[in-house]
């Protein structure tokens, strides 16, 4: 009776410490896009979404519906590498002019953060940006920015402001794991 009990609490005491084990990667799943040359994580309970011309791939959330991820792929001219695109500042501020805030389009981008990490050989710039949108309530975005083959790749992950608290944690491990080869 005593070697039952005593199993039987191993067993519960070894659950509750596997549980306190759970990575930063727990409630995400992979995507890999092979033939691009790319692949990241993104949350559970998101969908793909289909779109035109822009994006390469785009992820929803089905509650939150504006809360999204996606991958740009770009040629990059010459076979520049992403530092002879400029440093994390300069091609942050150049991608919000760009493509998060184009002129015309209403909305505002400012730059938050901007840094550079290297992951297997490869540099990535890490950038961070609160943006108004007309009409509508702001946002945050994060995106890693890398060139691999020619190409200039920028994931992108983006939430209202109001969720960014709530989902910050997520985001950044998710914009982390944004690799390409």
């Amino acid at each position: 009776m005593l070697k039952k009990i005593a199993a039987f609490l191993l067993v519960i005491t070894v659950t509750f410490n596997l549980t306190g084990c759970v990575t930063a990667g727990a409630g995400l799943k992979s995507y890999v896009d092979a033939i691009s040359g790319y692949e990241f994580l993104y949350p559970n309970g998101w969908q793909p979404v289909k779109v035109a011309n822009g994006a390469d791939v785009v992820f929803h959330d089905l509650i939150e519906i504006s809360e999204n991820v996606s991958v740009v792929v770009s040629p990059v001219a010459n076979g520049k590498t992403l530092a002879e695109l400029g440093t994390p500042t300069e091609v942050g501020y150049k991608l919000s002019k760009s493509a998060i805030a184009p002129p015309d389009s209403g909305r505002e981008a400012e730059l938050v953060n901007a840094a550079s990490r290297e992951v297997k050989g490869k540099k990535y710039y890490l950038l961070e940006y609160a943006v108004k949108l007309p009409n509508q309530q702001e946002r945050h975005n994060l995106a890693s920015v890398a060139v691999s083959r020619g190409k200039l790749y920028t994931f992108n992950a983006s939430t209202p402001e109001r969720r960014w608290q709530k989902v910050q944690k997520q985001f950044e491990s998710v914009v982390d794991s944004f690799l390409v080869y």
